[in-house]
């Protein structure tokens, strides 16, 4: 029979990291009804994501996206290039963008879930990473299958379509990035092409409907 010292040693210890207080306490309270895991700290920033994952290496890192001093990407990226084993992350978000979603697997998450999931998905997302798994939502399999069949933006190409989404022309994005005109018009078309849209009104509402243009 198991004494209460080795159930405690078997919990999945979770760093929890998003800089909403009432999306912290909501997940909180999600995974501490469970007996298997625990939650050894929340954080509200991005570089105190590093930090305290660095001092407590907790078995589960669940992580938003966006958050102040470093996003959800760069934590991940930084993580993941140092040495030892691989931290084992669950990317938050509200946003269901293929961007996004490409962006954080690519850096090395082992899960995408968006805010507002179902308590049980969450759980079962943390339960299955902490053994080295990869879970994905049927919603976001799906989305994640649709846009390979799509050529990916660039990063300045995602730059760019944000500020052509605001009305800005070519010569007013090439004074804010310090990059050219011609050089707009060069990612321009690229966009247009990538897109499959014949005009920027097309573009724009194909870059709507596929989550690629962040809400401001």
């Amino acid at each position: 029979m198991k004494n209460s010292t080795d159930a405690i040693t078997q919990q999945i210890r979770v760093l929890l990291a998003d800089d909403h207080p009432v999306v912290r306490q909501g997940l909180a309270a999600i995974l501490k009804s469970q007996k298997d895991i625990r939650i050894v700290t929340e954080v509200a920033d991005g570089k105190e994501a590093c930090e305290l994952y660095d001092q407590l290496s907790p078995d589960v890192l669940l992580l938003d996206l966006r958050m102040p001093k470093k996003d959800g990407l760069q934590v991940v990226a930084e993580l993941m290039s140092r040495r030892g084993a691989k931290p084992r992350i669950i990317v938050m978000t509200a946003y269901e963008s293929e961007q996004d979603i490409r962006q954080a697997l690519k850096a090395g998450a082992k899960a995408f879930l968006v805010k507002g999931a179902h308590p049980q998905q969450i759980r079962e997302a943390v339960r299955r990473v902490a053994r080295g798994e990869t879970f994905l939502p049927p919603e976001i399999g799906f989305k994640l299958a649709e846009s390979m069949s799509h050529p990916e933006l660039s990063n300045r190409e995602t730059e760019i379509l944000q500020y052509l989404a605001l009305g800005r022309s070519n010569k007013e994005i090439g004074q804010i990035l310090y990059i050219c005109e011609g050089t707009v018009k060069h990612h321009v078309k690229s966009i247009l092409r990538k897109l499959d849209a014949i005009g920027r009104s097309e573009a724009m509402a194909i870059a709507t409907r596929r989550g690629l243009i962040q809400a401001s």
